[in-house]
């Protein structure tokens, strides 16, 4: 972590309140500026600009204000944002929430330095997104393809497999052959997942492909929401520096939310739903506008964010705002976690919506997208016929309902149920889903084009695609 020149030093602290310290009499202080607040022990702290209302200077302190003692306070305001190294010193490399190491390894050092707060990727200047990032999902590859430069989130509740999903997806994922890395960040962990996590990625980070950020549940709530943008700033220099294709996987962005909202209250802001500060978009969005890929530039930055919803409600708004804000959405669902089958997603409830940008001739199989299609109206049926069955009886469906509903399980146990360690190559994704499909009779399969079905039906031919 480093600052710019010109350091202005004060010792006219007005109050400690929460993770904030309020400095009086300041004068040329900018909001993002950095600080260091130097106690009367010598202990040093950092701490980031919020606010500047005429003579007052609001600080939030990244290690937190626990032990702070207002009279032998020294804060001094460097003149400069904080910034941190870039560069591909961050590959393997475990470190804090702030940047600081976590594995006994010396600071990050960098060529260059760059502002941690970042700016969203102007939207002139966007490369449309064409290829998909393959994460040796069954359910993501085929049904929801996520693609580079995408923003796709993670909708999940306690309880469900949420972060072993993204820590599988960060082992896992590749861009057939190109530059790839990982930026893994945990926000609000507990030390066993923070084991987890460092445990299940060491080999990825051992190859020098992976950075990850690990902010625990017991460490201050300040450098929470510092995580993220640590992230994206170490991606973006990756990708548009370095010419990597970069995954930053972000977990728990409620737990981010929260923190913000614990810092808008000791501000002192007026709260807007369910307490969050009435800027939660814009600052979402501040985030996840920093993925993409630029015109003329190699390399891709995507994001996917994971998030729990309270009580499953994804009127929330954490889940609601995010919505508005990225391409789709990945939703896991407690009944098919409860059936015994992992990941437990909700092929009907998620959506990629740049999926056909990054899917089918030319990118992945000429077959995706329609055999993807196909399967997601026959599961749409399938629900349709489980429904019925429960109010009127299996005995009052048609014989093409029971097709149907013998097909799910099939569909559960067969395409989506998965090894939490196996990582399924596209053409094994989609030869699954074929095998489901081909449960069903020709004359239900009309969304799959005559001559692909015939090759798969009418000489029995396995693999042959026109």
């Amino acid at each position: 972590m480093s600052a710019g020149p010109v350091p202005v030093g004060y010792t006219s602290i007005r109050e400690l309140r929460g993770p904030l310290v309020v400095v009086a009499g300041v004068g040329g202080v900018g909001w993002d500026e950095f600080g260091t607040i130097t106690l009367a022990s010598g202990e040093r702290r950092h701490g980031v600009v919020l606010e500047v209302r005429d003579d007052l200077a609001v600080v939030q302190v990244l290690e937190g204000t626990g032990g702070l003692d207002p009279t032998g306070l020294r804060v001094t305001f460097s003149g400069s944002p904080l910034t941190v190294p870039v560069g591909e010193g961050w590959l393997g490399r475990t470190c804090d929430g702030k940047g600081a190491p976590r594995d006994g390894g010396p600071p990050v050092f960098g060529p260059v330095s760059a502002p941690v707060e970042g700016v969203a990727i102007n939207p002139v200047r966007r490369q449309p997104p064409g290829e998909p990032v393959l994460t040796g999902i069954a359910a993501v590859d085929a049904l929801t393809t996520l693609v580079r430069g995408q923003k796709l989130p993670v909708f999940s509740t306690a309880g469900l497999p949420h972060l072993e999903l993204a820590v599988q997806i960060a082992a896992q994922a590749t861009t057939a052959g190109e530059r790839f890395s990982v930026v893994f960040a945990g926000m609000g962990l507990t030390h066993a997942d923070a084991f987890f996590v460092r445990e299940a990625l060491e080999e990825r980070a051992a190859a020098g492909e992976l950075c990850l950020l690990l902010n625990t549940a017991d460490d201050p709530v300040i450098e929470r929401i510092l995580t993220p943008r640590l992230a994206l700033t170490v991606a973006e220099h990756l990708a548009f520096g370095g010419g990597r294709h970069v995954l930053v996987i972000m977990t728990d962005m409620t737990s981010y939310a929260e923190a913000l909202r614990e810092v808008s209250a000791a501000r002192g802001e007026v709260p807007a739903r369910r307490a969050y500060p009435g800027y939660l978009y814009s600052d979402l969005a501040s985030l996840y506008e920093r993925c993409g890929r630029i015109i003329g530039r190699p390399g891709s930055v995507t994001v996917l964010p994971v998030l729990t919803m309270p009580a499953g409600d994804i009127t929330h708004p954490v889940p609601d705002l995010t919505g508005y804000i990225t391409e789709g959405q990945i939703v896991l669902s407690p009944q098919i976690h409860a059936a015994g089958v992992y990941p437990p997603v909700d092929a009907l409830a998620s959506l990629s919506r740049l999926m056909r940008k990054g899917a089918g001739p030319g990118r992945t199989r000429p077959d995706h997208l329609d055999v993807a299609a196909q399967l997601i109206a026959a599961l749409a049926r399938a629900r349709q016929a489980g429904e019925l069955a429960e109010l009127a009886g299996e005995s009052a469906l048609s014989p093409a309902d029971r097709r149907y509903l013998a097909m799910y399980p099939v569909y559960l146990h067969d395409f989506l149920h998965q090894g939490r360690d196996t990582k399924l190559a596209l053409d094994e994704s989609l030869e699954r889903a074929w095998q489901v499909l081909l449960t069903l009779p020709p004359s239900e399969l009309g969304m799959l084009p005559a001559a692909l079905l015939n090759a798969r039906t009418g000489d029995g031919t396995p693999g042959a695609v026109p």
